[in-house]
């Protein structure tokens, strides 16, 4: 198969009405200096970089996907990725299907001994990226936590009446029928008392384990001064 080279643009809908084709006019350039002759044009227009789902782009994807590319040429990192991590999966997928990538902007080739050292480094800024995130992610959830805020799904089952079931006898179809639940609400309690139960058995054993030493030592512990004779 004769695999050809993208050509990837983009432009915003804040941007001058001449970006693309001044980015066009830089990958054309690109291709006649390196005698590229089997290439195509993939264009967004009016799409904001942030957007996940992009026409062109995805069509472009896809045809990597396909094995129908040999090279992706674009204008700059920020018309193509909408950050690194986005940038770092594409150069992933490129790398095991054996596309070569370029920026012009940059003058980044993964071809290059550049290009894979550049490669390496965006790594590692995209693990910094998902850490941070998942920082920011944690501290928020415990700020709200704080504040009182109800974090996840509200809880719909009635525990106390479904423990009270359970611990008379009756089935978990009879549980849910009285309950109003699902058989999963039912199983999901279970659970939770069994977790409960282990809980207040080892505080138990930890208590009688203290009472114990406590009086251990009570008994073996002489005074401290001996009387005198």
């Amino acid at each position: 198969m004769n695999k050809k080279t993208c050509l990837y643009a983009r432009v915003s809908t804040d941007m001058q009405q001449g970006g693309m084709e001044s980015q066009i006019r830089v990958l054309k350039t690109y291709c006649e200096q390196n005698n590229i002759t089997n290439a195509e044009f993939f264009t967004d227009e009016g799409i904001s970089g942030t957007k996940s789902n992009r026409p062109a782009l995805d069509r472009m994807m896809a045809a990597v996907e396909a094995d129908e590319v040999s090279q992706v040429v674009v204008y700059s990192f920020s018309r193509f990725a909408r950050s690194t991590t986005h940038l770092l999966t594409a150069l992933q997928k490129f790398k095991s299907k054996g596309v070569h990538f370029t920026s012009i902007s940059e003058r980044i080739d993964t071809n290059t001994a550049i290009g894979v050292a550049i490669f390496s480094i965006l790594a590692s800024i995209a693990q910094l990226e998902r850490d941070l995130i998942s920082d920011r992610v944690k501290i928020g959830l415990a700020n709200a936590r704080a504040k009182g805020r109800l974090i996840g799904r509200k809880k719909l089952r009635d525990s106390d009446l479904i423990r009270k079931l359970l611990k008379s006898g009756l089935t978990y179809r009879a549980c849910a029928t009285i309950a109003k639940c699902s058989h999963g609400s039912i199983h999901q309690e279970k659970l939770a008392m069994t977790r409960d139960e282990e809980k207040a058995k080892l505080a138990q054993l930890e208590k009688e384990k203290k009472a114990a030493a406590d009086q251990l030592i009570s008994e073996t512990a002489g005074p401290v001064f001996p009387e005198a004779a």
